[in-house]
């Protein structure tokens, strides 16, 4: 009997490994932003300049900015869920560039579980079986039109 049910918890302990997966991996910005549905989320309102990307002038800066953001992951890629928490990245970004009153993030920057990482073609994001996260930092700043 004692058997039998070690033998039952065997699949259990395993299962709740695989749900503690947690796979960071670097995902392209410029496929990502290409995504139609992320280009028409995030509008142009708004410009996102990543890493030491050049950029206008600064005309007045709000201060630096940081987000942290989870979606769902199950029955997804990691990439797709990726470029999916990657959105609401830029969203919640975008929404603090409004509410301050600027026109653009610069230097943004992946900050996955505090490891700051700066790069102008990719972002950091970590990927389970059934969330996915990505957290970025960035400057909300006013620019020259």
């Amino acid at each position: 009997m004692k058997k039998l049910m070690a033998l039952a918890l065997i699949p259990l302990m395993i299962s709740s490994h695989s749900f503690a997966r947690d796979t960071v991996q670097s995902y392209s910005i410029d496929e990502a932003l290409s995504v139609e549905k992320i280009k028409s989320s995030l509008g142009s309102d708004i410009k996102f300049y990543f890493g030491d990307q050049p950029h206008p002038s600064v005309v007045e800066n709000f201060g630096e900015f940081k987000t942290n953001k989870k979606t769902n992951a199950f029955g997804k890629s990691d990439k797709k869920a990726c470029q999916w928490v990657f959105l609401s990245a830029l969203l919640a970004l975008k929404q603090r560039a409004i509410k301050e009153g600027g026109n653009a993030v610069i230097n943004i920057k992946s900050n996955y579980k505090g490891n700051l990482s700066s790069s102008n073609d990719s972002f950091k994001c970590g990927a389970g079986a059934v969330m996915a996260g990505a957290a970025l930092v960035g400057d909300v700043v006013k620019i020259q039109e």
